[in-house]
């Protein structure tokens, strides 16, 4: 089964005629995961080869408006080419069902499909920022007790585990977690697990004990028991090769302390994670709650990543392929400092639009 990332948008702050701000995709080839959804991201949707109506779920980081405000045009886009039968599922931290339920009914926009918001249950370590030597406190009216809109169904509070862990969704086939990142307001990473794969099957060997393609394939296949038509009984054992590791994604939302992904984000196939500014800015990073290139590759080193994908660029930094670079700050500049500690082919500097191929692991 094939896993793309794509890169919907990524500057930070607001959108530029060369970017849009945060927004990724997730693609398989049964449903579209957005992560992120900056002003201006529907638009960016329709340049990309997803496709609205496959979006079944939506994860917000935090409630910076370059990181949610696209949301509600998002919905109604979704609602233009739904092709779906169940309710679209969103993930965020507290605040999030109130910001799209006051948009949607103040517009009075009705949509195609029911959604359903599920908030993450914050913790006293994300109320609190402290910068250049003042502390900041995120102390906002949260609560929504008024009328669902027409089309929200009911949705969970989600609290963390013991180990500050959020467990939000989980399948057969795949799981999502989320930790908490420092930031000026509440953050959160989330780490998305595929599950172990099963082996490739060795029809060769079948067909040389009698058995045909066609049911009995699917049976072995999930682990059961069959008999050739010799009367011969095969296990799974004998033609089916051992399970691969499952594929891990990691996508940060902004921040300037990373510590809590070492809980769960070891070995991940890609990490996302921001670098707003280049190196030689970090206190100026740090006050802001944001982070510098060395500062992704620490964390991605120490989680043994295979690929940091740099993202979330200040406006300074034009893109690398920009023809006016004279006296302009490029991209390049992030890039580099970034490979200076991980090497070249283990980081790459997303682009708008960009799609990065997850592929599957060996047994």
């Amino acid at each position: 089964m094939s896993m793309k990332v794509i890169f919907l948008g990524t500057a930070s702050a607001y959108p530029t005629p060369d970017r849009g701000v945060s927004c990724i995709g997730l693609k398989n080839e049964d449903w579209v995961w957005l992560f992120d959804c900056g002003e201006g991201s529907q638009t960016q949707v329709m340049k990309s080869e997803i496709k609205p109506g496959k979006i079944s779920k939506i994860f917000i980081t935090h409630l910076h408006g370059d990181h949610c405000y696209g949301l509600p045009g998002l919905m109604c886009t979704i609602s233009q080419n739904n092709q779906r039968s169940e309710p679209v599922e969103i993930y965020g931290p507290e605040g999030l069902r109130k910001f799209l339920r006051t948009s949607l009914s103040l517009s009075q926009s009705q949509l195609g499909f029911d959604y359903i918001v599920h908030e993450l249950k914050m913790i006293p370590e994300q109320y609190v920022f402290e910068t250049s030597g003042a502390i900041l406190t995120w102390d906002v009216n949260l609560s929504c007790d008024d009328v669902l809109h027409p089309n929200e169904r009911p949705g969970l509070l989600i609290e963390c585990d013991r180990d500050k862990v959020w467990e939000l969704y989980d399948d057969n086939k795949i799981g999502v977690k989320a930790v908490w990142l420092k930031h000026r307001i509440p953050s959160f990473a989330f780490v998305i697990q595929e599950k172990p794969i099963a082996g490739k099957l060795d029809a060769a060997k079948l067909k040389a004990k009698g058995v045909p393609p066609g049911p009995l394939y699917s049976k072995i296949k999930a682990g059961e028991k069959i008999t050739a038509p010799s009367g011969e009984k095969i296990s799974p054992r004998d033609v089916v090769g051992p399970p691969r590791p499952g594929r891990k994604v990691i996508i940060c939302g902004d921040t300037c302390w990373s510590e809590e992904l070492l809980k769960v984000g070891q070995n991940a196939d890609i990490l996302v994670h921001e670098a707003t500014l280049q190196n030689s800015c970090k206190d100026t990073a740090i006050q802001n709650g944001h982070s510098t290139p060395d500062m992704a590759a620490d964390i991605a080193q120490r989680l043994n990543v295979k690929k940091l994908v740099l993202t979330h660029y200040s406006q300074r930094y034009k893109p690398i392929n920009c023809t006016d670079t004279e006296n302009q700050e490029t991209v390049q500049i992030l890039y580099d400092e970034a490979a200076s500690v991980m090497g070249k082919d283990r980081v790459v500097a997303a682009y708008d639009l960009l799609s990065i191929s997850v592929p599957l692991k060996s047994s």
